[in-house]
């Protein structure tokens, strides 16, 4: 069973950066960063497949977001710089709970989600 804990939001004005953490119990080939706005859907921002590291972006944050991982950790991260009032949402760590792959990653099938980590950019 995969279970996520993410901490690291908070509140910071537009151009400020923060950093997410999101410690895993368990295994995921994938794990994912996710964010909801109030009134929009959740959308994928980064995913990182685990064994390479390799990542992919959203358009939204290419440039300004790096997700990167610490096996030994059993942590993944992601680094917002450069953050915009639009980034203000509710920030989601997500893995593969089933044990499947996907590589290259993407924002697809991802089964098993923290409780989410508030970020609010003012400005």
């Amino acid at each position: 069973q995969v279970q996520l804990v993410e901490s690291g939001g908070g509140s910071v004005q537009a151009g400020g950066s923060l950093r997410l953490s999101c410690v895993v119990s368990g295994f995921s080939y994938n794990m994912g960063w996710f964010r909801q706005a109030p009134g929009k859907e959740r959308e994928g921002v980064a995913a990182i497949y685990m064994l390479s590291g390799d990542t992919k972006y959203a358009d939204s944050v290419k440039g300004r977001f790096t997700m990167s991982r610490d096996n030994a950790k059993k942590t993944v991260y992601l680094q917002m710089n450069s953050l915009k009032p639009e980034d203000t949402a509710m920030y989601y760590c997500a893995a593969r709970a089933d044990g499947s792959s996907r590589y290259p990653p993407d924002f697809t099938g991802f089964d098993a989600w923290g409780q989410g980590t508030q970020v609010t950019v003012s400005s």
